[in-house]
């Protein structure tokens, strides 16, 4: 016997209370609380199974030894392990206009292999993708299908029929289901679609990529279980006021979730980055305040600009103004600077930032940090070609970082003259720029001779 039943569950936490509250018991946000309407079938009524019915030994287990499915874009697959896997069901989001439909119609021209594909626009008519396709795709290949279907009963039945080897929704806010009364995007929506999708793809092997919007505080728009049922989610983002845009995981089951991919928009679409290093080094300028690091994204370094200017304070309290990296960060970096080498940094305004729109939270940033504070309060520049990598402690030490070599093999690689390290940093023997090494916050005085002219 079917019965109704009606209750209401918080658009945030996905709290849920028999009648409706202004504000969430859970997570305090106020207004939050939608009505939601399902069916409920009594226990008697559903069908009985067996209890060993779906019991299996490990020996028993088949591996399925099917190859990743990879593309001609090396930043997508970076991000995604090494390609995608067979049967895993990934989510990408972004601002709206970020390129996230852009991304997938070219991805669907790149991929390697004849791979079956279906594409399903529940947002855009399939006049407008065709238009989309034909600015930024050069060709269409013959195993590419197009479908304006929304209606998730109907996208199944076609996807069992025509078996493709991937399938691609755009979006996931946007899909239909029949079982339930509430609207397209809804908690009870999104609920059922994410998990009929996923059943569809792990019984099926069937790979599917869905895209979704976003909040205005800049997460997925739904329940969080939406980000728990699926095996990757990915984040399309834009830095800054830059056309460049980063491919970012935050979840993945058969990959890392360090990686970041880059991509350029251009008037025929995105075209990846392929030696980000390049792109950013010919942005960068020898001048006072400006020093190189070394970040690791993943499993590759990344050359940063640090940009720093410091000016005397001219209100009563300094200020503290930071783009790309955590203002407290670079705050205790200028408190050791002050501690230790008596530089004034508290009477002075500090502003910091990352050229080129990248963000870090790497902790080797910080003698690059140090140095670029001290060569604008100096107006002295660093010597040309010259990279910093070390961390500080609170007690004025330079210390080692992890992962040095990798970072000297891509130094190496792009013609650096001079690293300044750790005096004890240890590394695997190889052919290496010139090496300073360093000990104490005290030694950084040694690359800024004139000492007279400050800021």
């Amino acid at each position: 016997m079917v019965k109704s039943q009606n209750y209401f569950e918080c658009i945030s936490c996905s709290y849920q209370s028999v009648k409706w509250v202004g504000c969430c018991p859970e997570c305090k946000a106020w207004n939050s609380l939608d009505e939601i309407s399902t069916t409920k079938i009594d226990k008697k009524y559903k069908a009985s199974i067996q209890p060993d019915q779906h019991l299996h030994t490990l020996d028993s287990i088949k591996l399925d030894e099917q190859a990743r499915i990879t593309s001609a874009c090396s930043e997508w697959d970076r991000v995604a392990g090494g390609g995608i896997v067979p049967g895993s069901f990934i989510l990408i989001s972004g601002d709206p206009g970020i390129g996230k439909s852009t991304l997938l119609l070219q991805l669907c021209t790149q991929f390697h292999g004849n791979h079956s594909i279906i594409y399903f626009s529940s947002e855009e008519s399939l006049a407008q993708v065709k238009l989309r396709f034909q600015r930024t795709a050069k060709k269409v290949p013959q195993e590419l299908l197009f479908s304006d279907q929304a209606s998730l009963g109907s996208i199944i039945e076609i996807c069992k029929q025509k078996k493709p080897t991937l399938v691609i929704i755009d979006s996931i806010q946007s899909i239909l289901t029949d079982e339930t009364n509430a609207l397209p995007g809804t908690i009870t929506q999104l609920k059922e679609t994410a998990f009929r999708l996923m059943r569809l793809a792990k019984e099926n092997n069937i790979a599917i990529i869905a895209t979704g919007h976003i909040t205005k505080e800049g997460t997925i728009a739904g329940p969080k279980l939406l980000e728990h049922m699926v095996d990757a989610v990915f984040y399309l983002q834009k830095e800054d006021q830059w056309q460049t845009r980063t491919l970012r995981s935050i979840k993945n089951r058969f990959g890392s979730i360090n990686e970041i991919g880059f991509f350029h928009m251009q008037g025929d679409g995105l075209q990846e980055i392929a030696n980000i290093n390049q792109h950013l080094l010919e942005q960068t300028k020898h001048a006072p305040g400006s020093t190189l690091v070394s970040s690791l994204e993943g499993s590759r370094p990344i050359f940063l600009e640090l940009q720093a200017l410091v000016v005397p304070v001219k209100y009563g309290i300094p200020q503290r103004i930071m783009t790309g990296i955590d203002h407290k960060h670079v705050s205790l970096i200028a408190a050791i600077l002050e501690k230790y080498l008596h530089i004034p940094m508290s009477k002075h305004d500090i502003f910091f930032k990352i050229s080129g729109g990248v963000k870090t939270k790497d902790q080797t940033c910080d003698l690059g940090i140090a140095l670029a504070l001290l060569s604008s309060y100096f107006q002295q520049p660093l010597p040309a070609k010259t990279i910093a990598l070390a961390e500080l402690s609170l007690t004025g030490q330079i210390k080692p970082i992890y992962n040095i070599d990798i970072h000297m093999k891509e130094c190496k690689t792009f013609g650096f003259s001079s690293m300044i390290i750790a005096n004890d940093q240890q590394f695997a023997k190889q052919s290496t720029p010139t090496l300073k090494r360093l000990t104490t916050v005290h030694e950084l005085l040694l690359f800024f001779p004139d000492k007279n002219e400050m800021a």
